[in-house]
């Protein structure tokens, strides 16, 4: 048995505005950018598994693209509903044919999550989930696409962090849409 079996990362990976929200007033998020530059199809590829809220996944973990899409788009979208989706849920139990929910136990079953073999794991939010995640110490990376864009209210991608967070930047990336992304890595020691 091989001692070089990597534990799969969870890797934030989400849009922001430049005055820190990941989603409008009203849940719009028409200010996101769908940039093939950004190489999104490539970070898919790195991942097999998506992490959800259920307010989230109720929103986004079976979202059909209309006709109207471009095709790239579409293929993002069958892309993402071929992964392997678990939803933390208080209210939400069980399983559906899409997804695996998950309860109670968190941090264990994360942990478990990690350890299995594979690629590594897309926390794809929502904002209370981000949070709770943080708190245990769970997020490994943070690739946040900040968007030249400034909303003046909505949803804000740091919500009551109980602790200090020490990043390391470990990779910037400018695209001609404006977008910058931002890599970090926790620094838990």
């Amino acid at each position: 048995m091989s001692n070089n079996l990597k534990t799969r990362k969870i890797i934030l990976d989400l849009a922001v505005t430049l005055d820190g929200f990941i989603e409008g007033e009203n849940g719009e998020v028409d200010w996101c950018i769908m940039d093939s530059e950004m190489g999104f199809t490539d970070f898919l590829n790195q991942i097999d598994t998506i992490f959800y809220g259920r307010k989230s996944y109720d929103l986004w973990g079976q979202y059909a693209p209309g006709s109207d899409l471009p095709e790239t788009e579409k293929e993002i979208w069958k892309i993402v509903h071929s992964k392997e989706k678990y939803v933390f849920s208080h209210t939400q139990k069980g399983t559906d044919n899409k997804a695996i929910f998950i309860n109670e136990n968190v941090l264990e079953e994360v942990i478990k999550l990690k350890n299995k073999p594979g690629r590594d794991i897309w926390l794809y939010g929502g904002a209370s989930l981000i949070t709770s995640f943080i708190d245990l110490g769970l997020v490994d990376e943070f690739r946040l696409s900040v968007h030249p864009v400034v909303l003046g209210e909505g949803k804000p991608l740091f919500i009551d962090v109980k602790q200090r967070l020490n990043l390391k930047l470990v990779n910037t990336r400018t695209f001609s849409s404006g977008v910058v992304q931002l890599i970090y890595h926790n620094r838990r020691h």
